[in-house]
């Protein structure tokens, strides 16, 4: 009866798109899933009309090109599922009562409108979230105290994880991996810079914007492109700082709990008030533009191939300084080697997994090195050859 249904209600709506010479189904009066029936969509849909009051199972599928929900009216599913290589893109909102799952492809929302989003009702759910299938825009909740967004930007999963101190009526959340500086959909810009008491450093690498009115705590992830080892020398040196909307300066928000190291983790702030802050992001102990004395070192050369003659960066007077840190990148400006308290142990192998196997060697080439002693307020900087 299930598969009689899915057919049946399938074939009637594709008519209606056909008979009418559009590529879409344009809704303009009440159409409604009963029970545990079963529709799929592989076009477009336009909702003028009523769509909001269902049971069943909705599939959107396409393999060859984006599937686009537009309309004057939100439409409402019991369980909804995504199969859409090139992507589901909201025009207008989608809630769900149930489950989503997503099995191929991510949501799209427009990062300019916060009022287009991806809804989930209270006590629904989702599957399936991953680094190529989540929410690419904003995601809200409804009626909910906790909750994770399945939030992501491009081909990363970063979510964030809200606990209220009661329900929420709406809470909403997107991700951006932009600098805070050089926002690319908001009209300001958030100077890190500015920053309150107790902050010494603030990403420059992504942000969330989270919106709710009832008093909560925020998890914040962090991955290898988060570089947080700018932010702090251990994960217990970061923080959850957000962009004040009255100071018009990043504030301190806490970090309630921290697991993880400098590669990978998660920290919880105390408790705020989302809507008084514009966006939210990590930050740390460790000052990223603080002024230090800057000197040209060396260039140095590194034939790291076991035979006693330059098989280590060794770097002279770094007992002047215990407290330091170096920082190397390749050509294209990727930071390939990160250590802070170094000790002349770097041979040529990254340490860092955004674009090599961690412990690999380099490839021959130049490098640009910068090293850091905290001890005595200088930074040194110069070029590192490396050959085989």
């Amino acid at each position: 009866m299930n598969i009689f249904k899915k057919i049946i209600l399938t074939c009637i709506l594709w008519a209606v798109a056909l008979t009418n010479a559009q590529d879409a189904v344009h809704n303009y009066g009440n159409i409604q899933i009963h029970g545990s029936a079963m529709v799929g969509f592989h076009m477009d849909v336009i909702n003028d009309g009523t769509f909001d009051k269902n049971l069943g199972l909705v599939s959107f599928y396409n393999e060859d090109q984006p599937i686009i929900i537009s309309g004057a009216f939100p439409l409402v599913f019991n369980d909804m599922e995504i199969t859409v290589d090139k992507g589901l893109f909201l025009e207008t909102s989608i809630a769900v009562t149930n489950n989503s799952n997503f099995i191929i492809g991510s949501v799209y929302t427009p990062r300019n409108k916060t009022d287009i989003h991806m809804n989930y009702r209270v006590n629904s759910f989702y599957s399936g979230e991953s680094d190529v299938n989540h929410i690419d825009g904003y995601s809200q909740i409804k009626n909910e105290d906790y909750f994770t967004f399945p939030v992501g930007d491009d081909n990363r999963l970063r979510p964030l994880s809200i606990e209220s101190t009661m329900i929420n009526t709406n809470a909403k959340c997107a991700y951006f991996y932009e600098d805070p500086n050089e926002p690319t959909t908001f009209n300001t810009s958030f100077n890190t810079d500015i920053r309150g008491a107790g902050i010494l450093g603030v990403s420059i690498e992504e942000f969330w914007k989270l919106e709710g009115s009832v008093s909560s705590k925020a998890t914040l992830t962090w991955d290898e492109k988060s570089n947080v080892i700018l932010l702090g020398d251990t994960p217990k040196d970061l923080k959850v700082v957000g962009w004040s909307k009255t100071e018009e300066q990043w504030v301190n928000l806490g970090n309630s709990k921290v697991d993880g190291d400098l590669n990978s983790g998660s920290i919880t702030s105390d408790d705020f008030f989302p809507n008084d802050y514009e966006i939210i992001t990590l930050g740390g102990n460790n000052d990223l533009f603080e002024t230090f004395s800057t000197l040209e070192l060396d260039n140095y050369f590194l034939s790291p191939n076991g035979d006693g003659k330059n098989d280590f960066l060794v770097i002279e007077g770094l007992n002047l300084s215990p407290n330091n840190s170096i920082q190397i990148f390749n050509r294209y400006g990727v930071m390939v080697y990160y250590k802070a308290n170094y000790n002349n142990e770097f041979g040529g192998n990254a340490n860092r997994n955004l674009v090599f196997k961690r412990n690999s060697g380099l490839s021959s080439g130049i490098y640009f090195y910068i090293l850091t002693l905290k001890d005595i307020k200088q930074k040194h900087q110069g070029y590192l050859y490396i050959t085989e």
